[in-house]
């Protein structure tokens, strides 16, 4: 049989293992992820490949301004057609309010007006006057 004495380390020890084998605590369930979608005009991909090579300081910073991490672009032909694959994490606490500032930024509204000329908006994303159509996520394992 454990007496008091014995069982009072045996405890501690075991509370101590148990606090180091936890997973330490992420801002993981602070982030959201938005994909989306938008065609490419074939006669612009060199042009758009050049732009995104040398991105303007202003607009990546106001990229991280606006919470946006991990934000990648991607280039697919399919049957045919050019398309353009965007992801980010959003990290912020109010998407709206800070995209409203993104847009409102001087700088990123010239880069829009270089970038938009070579897309071709879907007919989802044309219909609200947007670009870029929003994709549902169906599948994410960290």
């Amino acid at each position: 049989m454990m007496n008091f004495k014995t069982f009072i380390p045996l405890l501690m020890l075991l509370l101590f293992f148990n606090s180091c084998s936890q997973k330490p605590e992420t801002k993981e369930s602070n982030v959201k992820r938005y994909a989306s979608v938008t065609g490419l005009k074939p006669e612009k991909i060199a042009y758009y490949k050049k732009l995104h090579a040398a991105v303007w300081p202003a607009v990546q910073k106001q990229i991280t301004a606006s919470h946006i991490k991990n934000y990648s672009i991607y280039l697919k032909e399919i049957d045919g057609k050019q398309y353009l694959f965007s992801y980010f994490e959003y990290t912020g606490n109010d998407f709206n309010n800070d995209m409203k500032k993104m847009a409102a930024d001087t700088i990123t509204r010239r880069w829009w007006q270089e970038t938009a000329p070579t897309q071709i908006p879907l007919p989802d994303a044309a219909s609200k006057g947007e670009t870029w159509s929003s994709m549902e996520e169906v599948f994410h394992q960290n």
